[in-house]
């Protein structure tokens, strides 16, 4: 069985067999039921989430020694009592999330988790709102735990969690349970020294004091954020526990109200995290406005990744610094934006004596000076390892002057979503560039060489929903992308085009997807020729009624060498009556593909919109029309034509004497003339 069916013992549910197995998967989630079924002693996964469950009777699994994992989330379960899961010694994943057991020893038994010798799996999220942890000492076997914790005061996971050896990922997170842990120390995790995963997003910290993780030699990933009454000065307790630790991953973002004071990141915040292995460090949206000069030196050569998103950084001397950071990836997107103080998350924090110190020297706001203007004389200094680099929705409002890099190692570069809106270049030293992303800037100018000779390796370039319509119909010979030989991916959407040069893609051999779509234009007149492995061509919601002989030929030419040309002309006025029926025809007949042909919406004589179903069709009645227009034409001037000759003819008839009269005078008097001229000249003679 590899398809889902109705399974046997429930004909509500359906049933599969795992992938490799004969052991059953049953998905009885989303019925309404009200009880558990029993099922079969072959069943491996049970899904009984979001049902109207609310108890669990005795003896309901005890067939099943096989099960490996069950999920009773969103029910109504109130109790586990000591057989509610009898029978259930292999199973491995456990999850009784978002339940009703909330009455804390009513709810759990004694002996409630008696027969999971083997479960590595629990999670119990969004059930009690106390500090109420149920008994849990049975589960030897047990490496991951998601609960709920609520404590107003001093948190403290106690000593029942020190018969679990094998414990090493705890959830706490306040976005998917419920937690208050308002403070912190070094007796919080007494009994759980070998945890290597910790979560603690969202659980209204106040305080961390100095030691609380001292303990976690072992931790590997720990996330703090969204405790926004934390303040950012609690980084460096929380570092100066970390130095001696086996830590990768440090997640801080947002330990600053959004309605806090700015901030410097300072030395003494990091310094302790030389020490570690760190890889992936995230700070974002914590309002921290500049850095102090020489703090980027203490973050660890370990460190590939950093995210310090949605802060409010401003111009200082620590971009000399950057150079120095040992990432391969950062993130500063979201800089400067105010943040949506009725969507944004708040806590109300206790009153504190607030004071915040900001060398003015490193305080130049990106609205009152130019980032870019700084370094058009000078490069741009760039970390030497970095490969990604995120700078969107910064709202950066200049001119792209000459711009030079230091030695670098940049790979992707995004700067969607601000207002550069002049792209004048040249930028240099980005040979190993090969995506940039420039969309989303309202950039209306760009110069014929903005793109140097360095983006010789550049092939994802994505400039849609700019204004290049003003300007790439006067680049008639095609200089503005003529540096770019290597890129395979060029998107011009959303740019106002109405007409494209000819030359204007003359040096794009290796481009295979171009994207013309959401713009204004009429025909394909550029050359397409070169574009000898080109394999879509998105034309999509433009002002197309019917393609030109000369791009019908350019697309022939290209799809006879490529069977794999694709493009979409949907969305499109595509008109179809006698003028356009060489268009019609080359429909039918062309070995281009055509994306989603029979979407196509037309119009036909009598101005009624049709979909393209059957072009074949389509083509033949307007065919049919036509000649029919043709003859009709032919029969009506030849019938004219002879109603005139006949016409002359009676007319002729009917004054034929008159007429021969006319000749015979006509005919005498040039004889009379001739012969009077002749007798003159003979006088003149004599």
């Amino acid at each position: 069985m590899k398809e889902w069916k109705a399974c046997q013992f429930a004909s509500t549910c359906l049933c599969k067999n795992a992938p490799g197995s004969e052991h059953l998967i049953a998905d009885c989630s989303e019925k309404d039921l009200l009880r558990i079924p029993r099922s079969p002693n072959n069943l491996q996964d049970l899904h009984l989430q979001n049902n109207n469950i609310s108890t669990i009777e005795d003896g309901i699994f005890e067939g099943n020694s096989l099960l490996k994992s069950l999920d009773l989330s969103f029910n109504r379960i109130s109790q586990i009592r000591k057989n509610s899961f009898k029978g259930l010694q292999n199973l491995l994943s456990l999850n009784l999330s978002n339940n009703d057991l909330k009455y804390e020893n009513r709810s759990f038994e004694y002996s409630a988790f008696h027969f999971f010798e083997n479960l590595k799996s629990l999670n119990l999220k969004r059930n009690v709102n106390t500090s109420f942890v149920p008994g849990l000492w049975k589960l030897r076997s047990l490496e991951s735990l998601s609960i709920d914790y609520v404590a107003d005061k001093i948190a403290i996971l106690d000593e029942k969690f020190v018969y679990l050896k094998n414990l090493t990922i705890i959830d706490l997170s306040g976005f998917t349970g419920n937690c208050i842990m308002n403070i912190l120390t070094k007796k919080t995790f007494l009994f759980l020294p070998q945890i290597t995963h910790l979560n603690l997003s969202k659980c209204k910290i106040q305080h961390i004091f100095k030691g609380t993780f001292e303990i976690l030699r072992n931790i590997f990933q720990l996330d703090v954020s969204l405790n926004t009454c934390l303040r950012f000065e609690t980084l460096e307790n929380i570092t100066t526990d970390l130095q001696h630790s086996a830590v990768k991953i440090l997640k801080v973002n947002n330990i600053h109200s959004i309605f806090g004071l700015p901030i410097q990141l300072k030395t003494s915040h990091i310094w302790n995290l030389k020490n570690t292995s760190l890889v992936k460090f995230e700070a974002a949206g914590n309002r921290i406005q500049t850095i102090e000069s020489g703090t980027i030196q203490y973050l660890p050569e370990s460190l590939k990744s950093a995210n310090v998103s949605d802060n409010i950084f401003s111009l200082g001397k620590y971009v000399l610094d950057l150079k120095d950071l040992p990432i391969t990836s950062l993130d500063i997107s979201n800089n400067v934006s105010p943040p949506n103080v009725l969507t944004s998350y708040v806590e109300v924090c206790p009153l504190r004596e607030e004071t915040v110190t900001i060398n003015s020297i490193n305080n130049c706001f990106f609205n009152e000076l130019p980032i870019f203007e700084m370094w058009k004389k000078f490069v741009f200094p760039v970390p030497r390892k970095l490969i990604k680099v995120f700078i969107r929705s910064t709202y950066l409002k200049y001119e792209i002057p000459n711009l030079s890099f230091s030695t670098n190692e940049l790979k992707y570069v995004s700067l969607s979503d601000n207002v550069l809106h002049t792209w004048t270049g040249p930028i240099t030293n980005g040979k190993k560039l090969t995506d940039l992303d420039l969309s989303t800037n309202f950039c209306s100018n760009i110069s014929k060489k903005f793109f140097s000779p360095d983006f010789i390796n550049l092939k994802y370039l994505l400039l849609q929903n700019n204004l290049l319509g003003f300007v790439l119909p006067t680049d008639v010979q095609g200089e503005i992308f003529q540096n770019l030989h290597n890129v395979v991916y060029i998107n011009l959407s959303k740019n106002k085009i109405t007409n494209i040069p000819n030359l204007l893609f003359k040096k794009q051999q290796n481009l295979e997807r171009l994207d013309l779509s959401e713009n204004m234009i009429e025909d394909i007149n550029f050359k397409l020729s070169q574009m000898k492995k080109l394999r879509f061509l998105n034309l999509r919601n433009n002002r197309i009624s019917m393609l030109s002989r000369y791009a019908m030929n350019e697309l022939d030419s290209l799809a006879k060498m490529n069977a794999n040309l694709t493009i979409d002309l949907g969305g499109n006025n595509l008109v179809y009556n006698c003028d356009s029926l060489s268009f019609v025809k080359w429909i039918v007949y062309t070995p281009t593909n055509l994306h989603h042909r029979e979407e196509y919406e037309c119009k036909i004589s009598q101005n009624t919109i049709s979909l393209l179903r059957n072009p074949r069709e389509v083509y033949e009645t307007i065919q049919k029309e036509c000649m029919s227009y043709e003859g009709m034409i032919i029969g009506i001037t030849t019938g004219i034509l002879m109603f005139i000759f006949i016409l002359c003819g009676g007319i002729s008839y009917r004054y034929r004497w008159k007429l021969r009269y006319l000749y015979y005078m006509v005919k005498v008097k040039c004889i009379n003339k001739n012969n009077s001229d002749i007798i003159d000249q003979r006088l003149i003679y004599k």
